[in-house]
């Protein structure tokens, strides 16, 4: 069987390994040892990873183990070149005051566990907030991260029509680093902001991703009111900050990160 192989060596529970493709899609897959020997000589095995149709993958060790990447394109046409980096076991220490203090986000998933690549992060930062902020304030906060070369899902960039709106929500949430929550008094009454906002605090409290907020036209009275956990989290307000300096703010720790 052809495949290409890198020995990471010893890594601790929760490494994250990132992994480029060039060319074609290949199947993609972390395993440990004893997986890997089971992979070589074709016996029954275990693995995170699956099928890679986009770069980067990123992948977590789930137990602390000597590890291994296998890239082939089993059943699949073409070729491919690949490249695998570990990243840092931890954040780097922020100087300035960070917008939130809440870990970034990596799927926690179990060895054994077969899922399609494509769950795996490759947005920086996913952007919530309702439709009546999109002229004033979200899409130019889209278009200066996106032109300072960050990943963004915004649903202008990303919808196309017959898409199911809650899946594509689903995957940009699960793919997304960093969340930013655009509150502002129509934000709060939407039912789709509610849903996203949700699934951004849930995966900030479970260490998943970092929530960074930005009040916009409301108060903090306002904001406590409808969510308390959400009004003590340090923000940015429009009605201070611009959308550039906002943007700037965003992109540095999300390239420092």
């Amino acid at each position: 069987m052809n495949f290409t192989h890198y020995d990471l060596g010893t890594l601790e529970q929760g490494r994250i390994v990132e992994i480029y493709l060039q060319g074609n899609a290949a199947n993609v897959q972390l395993l440990d040892s004893a997986n890997f020997s089971n992979y070589k000589n074709g016996r029954r095995y275990r693995y995170i990873g699956g099928l890679a149709k986009q770069s980067p993958i990123r992948l977590k060790t789930s137990h602390s183990s000597h590890w291994h990447i296998a890239i082939d394109l089993r059943g699949l046409g073409g070729n491919v070149k690949s490249s695998v980096r570990v990243l840092p076991p931890a954040l780097p220490t922020i100087k300035q005051q960070p917008l939130s203090s809440v870990p970034s986000l990596v799927h926690n998933r179990g060895l054994g566990i077969d899922f399609d690549v494509d769950m795996d992060p490759e947005y920086d930062v996913f952007i919530s907030h309702a439709s009546e902020d999109k002229d004033e304030v979200v899409r130019p906060l889209a278009n200066a991260l996106r032109d300072k070369g960050i990943k963004v899902w915004y649903d202008e960039f990303e919808m196309k029509i017959g898409d199911s709106l809650r899946r594509k929500i689903d995957k940009g949430l699960a793919n997304s680093r960093f969340g930013i929550v655009v509150v502002s008094k129509d934000f709060i009454k939407k039912g789709w902001t509610n849903y996203e906002l949700d699934g951004i605090i849930t995966k900030a409290i479970s260490g998943e991703q970092i929530l960074l907020p930005i009040w916009h036209n409301i108060t903090k009275k306002e904001v406590i009111d409808f969510s308390p956990s959400l009004a003590d989290k340090l923000a940015r307000n429009t009605a201070i900050n611009t959308i550039d300096e906002i943007a700037t703010e965003i992109a540095n720790l999300i390239q420092t990160a």
